[in-house]
């Protein structure tokens, strides 16, 4: 059996660690991409032959043309977020498997929801620039614990699950909207579905972790945000596209909501004169909360056991299929 890794060679250490990589070779075969080239003519190059691909940031569609020189091409690990720039018609009706990284990547992502939950409560900004500024502890009152309050989460996928799982080890009501969750399948993972007025008006934190997807894009706008409580905590570390950014900032530049803690952004970078920067009770990262450094070899580690599950015909972690395109991100 051949596997063939075909994303830039410069990515490989940052994304597999030595570990990963001695068991990918115990697999058989092992071809590495030799440059950060990843033109059609040099991916070829690797991947002739392969039956296993690997492809992460960077890597265009594998069409017809690369797939012809892979005629045994059976299983592609994306080892990265969407897989949406690298599948094609071709590998659908082929029968090529997909697989990618979300559940390693939702791991970073919900855990930087988390501190954000944990620090906007807390009032850390704020209280922040206090004592920077002289004060001390005038602020103690407007602290939150997570204890006895609503959360609301946006999206139960490989992310918003992670995050309700976190969330469950506090003492907390967890809502979750949802449209293709049931109320079943809520209560299993530690939630209660919700609509989507009903948690904004309920929710004291409210984080999204939804896909930019047309049914919610600009989901964030004057008036569902006027649904949620004035000193609620709004996080996004899903897409930039779900908030209507110029609706948001009027709504913080009156004072409403607690904060807003951003990660994503539309476009991105933020412009330079986008009136967000200028608001204090808004919390700006720069799209950070995927895993970062150490934290990349997880994605390696994943690809490699999703392989192994793979060839042992046993069910994958993190499978993409053709129908599920549509509603991801």
């Amino acid at each position: 059996m051949k596997t063939a890794i075909i994303f830039k060679k410069s990515d490989i250490p940052g994304l597999f660690a030595d570990k990963s990589l001695k068991r990918l070779e115990a697999l058989g075969e092992l071809a590495i991409h030799d440059s950060d080239d990843l033109s059609d003519e040099a991916v070829k190059k690797t991947i002739a032959g392969a039956d296993v691909a690997i492809t992460s940031w960077g890597n265009t569609t594998l069409n017809e043309d690369i797939l012809s020189v892979c005629p045994n091409l059976k299983f592609v690990m994306h080892a990265g977020g969407t897989v949406k720039p690298i599948v094609s018609d071709a590998m659908w009706q082929r029968g090529i498997r997909v697989a990618a990284s979300t559940k390693p990547l939702g791991i970073g992502v919900a855990e930087c929801a988390l501190g954000f939950a944990i620090s906007a409560s807390k009032n850390f900004y704020n209280v922040n620039e206090d004592i920077h500024n002289g004060g001390w502890n005038e602020r103690r009152s407007s602290c939150m614990e997570l204890y006895d309050i609503t959360v609301g989460v946006i999206s139960a996928g490989f992310v918003g699950r992670h995050f309700i799982k976190l969330m469950n080890n506090f003492d907390v009501e967890i809502l979750v909207y949802d449209p293709y969750l049931t109320d079943e399948k809520a209560a299993a993972i530690g939630a209660k579905k919700a609509e989507l007025k009903e948690l904004l008006e309920r929710s004291d934190i409210v984080s999204i972790h939804a896909p930019s997807i047309p049914a919610t894009n600009n989901m964030f706008n004057a008036e569902t945000l006027k649904w949620m409580k004035k000193d609620a905590v709004l996080i996004n570390t899903a897409r930039g596209s779900i908030i209507d950014e110029q609706a948001l900032y009027e709504h913080m530049a009156a004072g409403n909501l607690k904060y807003a803690c951003l990660d994503v952004f539309n476009p991105e970078p933020p412009l330079a004169d986008n009136p967000l920067r200028t608001l204090k009770n808004v919390i700006l990262t720069p799209h950070l909360a995927g895993l970062a450094t150490n934290g990349l070899r997880r994605i390696g580690a994943h690809s490699v056991e999703e392989i192994e599950r793979f060839l042992n015909g046993e069910p994958l972690h993190c499978e993409v299929r053709e129908e599920m395109l549509a509603t991801m991100a």
